[in-house]
């Protein structure tokens, strides 16, 4: 089963890549997903989330405060730090619990879409990394239109995730976005089908 670690910086279309090779029948878990059931009432992560952070960090449906969160970590470091240690264990648990139930499956290919995968030292985790990547400009104008965070804010945001140069230097694979949403499903699937056919080569060996 090869492992492939789908990463890129916020807005640079990593979630189209992911969506569209689900579509075509690939295993994909994300990072975020895990996130949100990890901190979910009732989550391996709930309490001790509310321990550090406390109820504020909370809506009153008992569902993280997202957007409150987000605010936080992306101004300050420390929290940022502290959120992550504390996240990451659990987070890293129900990996690799979806990873056996796939690899017992037989899936001969998973995709894991990780958007801190450099940051947190998880290359060596998987087979294969792709990195998607759009112009910062490009990205900024994303966040600020269709995710609705103002200006100053997705500068911030920006400013702390890892140099996106670097991250396609170390990666096997990368795909461009500067186009259309339609020229990156092209070459999502393009790539999906070179990964599949090395699949199909480690099978012939």
């Amino acid at each position: 089963m090869i492992r492939v670690g789908l990463t890129g910086n916020i807005a640079s279309g990593k979630s189209t890549v992911a969506a569209v090779w689900e579509r075509a029948g690939v295993p994909v878990l994300s990072a975020d997903e895990l996130s949100r059931r990890a901190v979910a009432l009732g989550g391996p992560a709930e309490a001790e989330v509310r321990e550090v952070f406390g109820e504020q960090a909370f809506r009153a449906g008992g569902a993280l405060d997202r957007d409150r969160m987000r605010a936080l970590v992306f101004r300050d470091p420390e929290v940022r730090k502290r959120l992550e240690n504390l996240l990451h264990p659990h987070i890293r648990a129900l990996r690799e619990t979806w990873l056996a139930a796939k690899h017992e499956e037989g899936a001969p290919l998973v995709v894991n879409e990780v958007p801190l995968l450099f940051e947190v030292g998880m290359e060596e985790e998987f087979d294969v990394i792709v990195v998607v990547d759009a112009s910062e400009v490009e990205r900024v104008k994303r966040l600020e239109t269709a995710r609705r965070i103002p200006s100053k804010e997705a500068q911030r945001i920006l400013a702390v995730q890892g140099d996106a140069g670097e991250k396609k230097e170390r990666a096997d694979h990368v795909i461009l976005n500067g186009g259309t949403v339609e020229e990156l499903e092209d070459s999502a699937l393009a790539l999906l089908h070179t990964l599949l056919a090395e699949c199909q080569g480690e099978g012939t060996e």
